[in-house]
């Protein structure tokens, strides 16, 4: 007689989806696209490497950082605090953006 003892399984859920950012910023040409976005406090700003080089969304005042983005790939920021933030490419320094936060 054979005895076949199943292990528990864990239950798998669907995980929660990623949320739908509040803007998209694309890096193409050596810029940031649109170089300022205007977001409300807790959104999200999706940054996307359109060139053929590689890229970062640094923060000037150094509170974020992609680090290298490749061609193709992307990043995400949540901003929960109202402000200006702007950002640079550590790579191509004369690269600049701004992401406004308001209330």
């Amino acid at each position: 007689m054979k005895v076949l003892f199943l292990a528990a399984l864990p239950v798998l859920t669907a995980a929660a989806a990623p949320a739908t950012p509040a803007a998209v910023v694309h890096i193409k040409n050596f810029a940031f696209v649109p170089a300022t976005v205007t977001v409300p406090a807790g959104a999200t700003v999706r940054f996307v490497n359109d060139d053929g080089e590689a890229h970062t969304v640094t923060s000037d005042a150094k509170t974020f950082d992609s680090g290298g983005l490749d061609s193709g790939d992307a990043w995400s920021y949540r901003f929960a605090t109202p402000g200006s933030y702007p950002y640079f490419c550590a790579v191509h320094p004369y690269m600049h953006g701004t992401v406004v936060v308001t209330k």
